[in-house]
């Protein structure tokens, strides 16, 4: 890679908020709590789902794993951005720099396709309940779980590829608190607008297609649920949809901001807001929304929490 040639023992220099020496405590505060919030509650979802027999569904098995992903997502930045806020030398060696892109993109793009996958499982439930059992079969989940993983791996290889062959020309100053593609590409001192265009042509495919089939699946299900005579039955089929709509919005609405707009077209320091929300504080409010909202993790948690109690005793 040419950016690997140029020199890839020198630390890139991540600013963040440098200049605005004030935000640094209340942005480490924050940092801390929601990065506290994320590891014990998506760990509370994934150990309540694997304890609890009644969660051994294909619903419970997608949630499982978005909470390893958003787990995951936030490990890749946070840590280190607690690090470099305490210290005066905010760096990042090359590698790690690289492996950050490569992590932060390929879980971005996974998480994508996974809540599509959701909604679809949604879909089946309530529009064709009498064949879900065979449709959502354990083979074909993991089928999909599989395709969701290996896409959004495959997105990051080929994304961090076109990103990192760019020529920076010495250039080390990451205006991020992480390393993102829109900030990396700022350090070329070539022309970048081709590669910006592939670059949008892959953000439109992760983005664009899950959220339009999510639509659709959304499409179907407020069809058969307002054909349900019951008020209780409809409430309870958009009950179970509600918690999943919050994420898909939170999520898909702050990543379309970022990547599907001109790079110029909005202030670099909001652009880093946008960053953070969607990058550490969505997977905080994901095991939140879902344990809030939902009466079966509510009931689950309960259950859990008794036989821990229990065996204490």
């Amino acid at each position: 890679m040419n950016w690997a040639n140029e020199s890839s023992s020198k630390d890139f220099i991540l600013l963040g908020f440098t200049d605005k020496p004030w935000l640094q405590t209340p942005l480490l505060v924050l940092l801390l709590i929601s990065y506290t919030v994320t590891i014990f509650g998506n760990v509370s979802i994934m150990m309540v789902c694997i304890l609890d027999p009644k969660l051994h569904t294909p619903m419970y098995f997608f949630l499982t794993n978005l909470s390893i992903l958003d787990l995951c997502y936030t490990t890749s930045t946070v840590p280190h951005m607690l690090i470099n806020i305490c210290r005066n030398k905010k760096t990042i060696s090359y590698g790690g720099c690289v492996a950050q892109l490569i992590i932060f993109l390929a879980l971005g793009a996974t998480e994508c396709l996974l809540l599509a996958v959701m909604a679809f499982d949604r879909y089946v439930a309530i529009c064709r309940p009498l064949h879900y059992i065979v449709i959502m079969n354990p083979s074909f989940c993991l089928k999909m779980i599989g395709f969701s993983w290996l896409t959004g791996f495959s997105n990051s290889v080929l994304q961090s590829s076109l990103t990192l062959n760019m020529p920076r020309c010495g250039h080390q100053e990451v205006d991020h608190f992480f390393c993102e593609v829109p900030a990396l590409l700022k350090l070329s001192c070539a022309d970048t607008k081709s590669i910006e265009a592939e670059l949008f042509l892959f953000s439109v495919l992760i983005l664009l297609i899950p959220v339009t089939l999510i639509l659709i699946s959304y499409g179907f299900i407020a069809q058969a649920v307002l054909r349900i005579r019951s008020a209780e039955g409809r409430r309870k089929a958009f009950g179970t949809c509600g918690s999943h709509m919050v994420v898909v919005s939170l999520f898909f609405g702050t990543g379309i901001y970022m990547y599907l707009q001109p790079p110029l077209s909005t202030s670099k320091d909001w652009g880093k807001m946008v960053s953070l929300f969607y990058g550490i504080f969505t997977p905080m409010l994901n095991p939140l929304i879902y344990s809030l909202r939902n009466k079966d993790m509510k009931e689950a948690f309960k259950r859990v929490m008794s036989i821990i109690f229990f065996y204490k005793k």
